[in-house]
């Protein structure tokens, strides 16, 4: 069991919780996650570990309570425990000092980004992020951004905090601002990272993407989590959770994730009416 240490909404619908794990607390490194069960029947929920303390012992993590065992998850206070937590699993980023690195964080995507910020900093890196989201409440974690990055520009799609518009609206204005961009990672929904990607092709700036197929095991054996990269099958949790932006067959992957969203509604719909009506309920 993994006692819970710290919990907050950082947005609506949108947690970081500090959970007791200090074995993966010692070994984790950027880039990596972790498969979190809230009990012995529960989903495996993969999700990236944000931060450590290994002398505390614990890691942090960040999502968003969207259907029924993240929502699950959420409804966990201090004090209470989650059955099992594997890890760190996945291959960590690939850090060097590259030169001058962009990090761009969409939604909730913005939590893996810091970790990989800070890695790219303490590698003599110059950082600069861009950090966007839908509305200015659903804006996370610039504090933490600020940390590491000598610059982070904000962007919401509604323009209610920071540039209106897209965060690839804010990349074109930074490529041309700096001329030369040494390294391009990119996080958050699909069609975000396809879009970066797209636009660092013609320069030829090393991009990465970190991908969020279907994934169950986290060690390669269901092939649930299988992509496309370089026409090449790939699993993103034993050979990702990051590759090549400009490799991946976003087409593909955004396909694959929209497999099961019909039975992702129904067990969210269920779920929410059981906990009207305070009945128990089913994995």
């Amino acid at each position: 069991m993994h006692a819970i240490v710290e919990k907050r909404e950082l947005a609506p619908n949108t947690y970081l919780v500090r959970v007791q794990a200090p074995l993966i607390a010692r070994k984790r490194k950027a880039g990596q996650f972790i498969i979190i069960m809230v009990d012995k029947q529960s989903e495996r929920l993969p999700l990236t570990i944000v931060d450590s303390n290994p002398d505390e012992g614990t890691i942090t993590l960040v999502f968003q309570a969207v259907g029924k065992s993240t929502m699950r998850l959420a409804k966990l206070n201090v004090g209470d425990t989650v059955s099992d937590i594997a890890g760190p699993l996945g291959q960590p980023t690939h850090i060097e000092n590259f030169g001058l690195c962009i990090v761009v964080g969409g939604g909730y995507g913005v939590a893996p980004v810091v970790p990989i910020a800070r890695a790219l900093a303490e590698a003599g890196n110059r950082v600069v992020a861009i950090n966007g989201a839908r509305t200015a409440e659903a804006v996370i974690l610039v504090d933490e951004l600020e940390k590491f990055c000598e610059r982070v520009e904000i962007c919401t799609d509604d323009g209610t905090l920071g540039h209106h518009g897209m965060v690839t609206s804010v990349l074109e204005a930074m490529l041309a601002e700096y001329g030369n961009v040494d390294f391009v990672l990119a996080i958050g929904p699909a069609p975000m990272m396809r879009a970066v990607a797209d636009m660092t092709r013609a320069p030829a700036i090393p991009t990465m993407v970190s991908l969020n197929p279907i994934m169950i095991d986290g060690t390669g054996m269901c092939g649930g989590c299988r992509v496309d990269v370089g026409g090449e099958r790939k699993f993103a949790c034993v050979d990702g959770p990051e590759f090549d932006g400009h490799l991946v067959d976003f087409d593909k992957l955004m396909a694959r994730q929209r497999v099961y969203r019909e039975f992702e509604s129904e067990a969210r719909l269920q779920y929410e009416h059981a906990c009207k009506l305070d009945l128990p309920t089913k994995e």
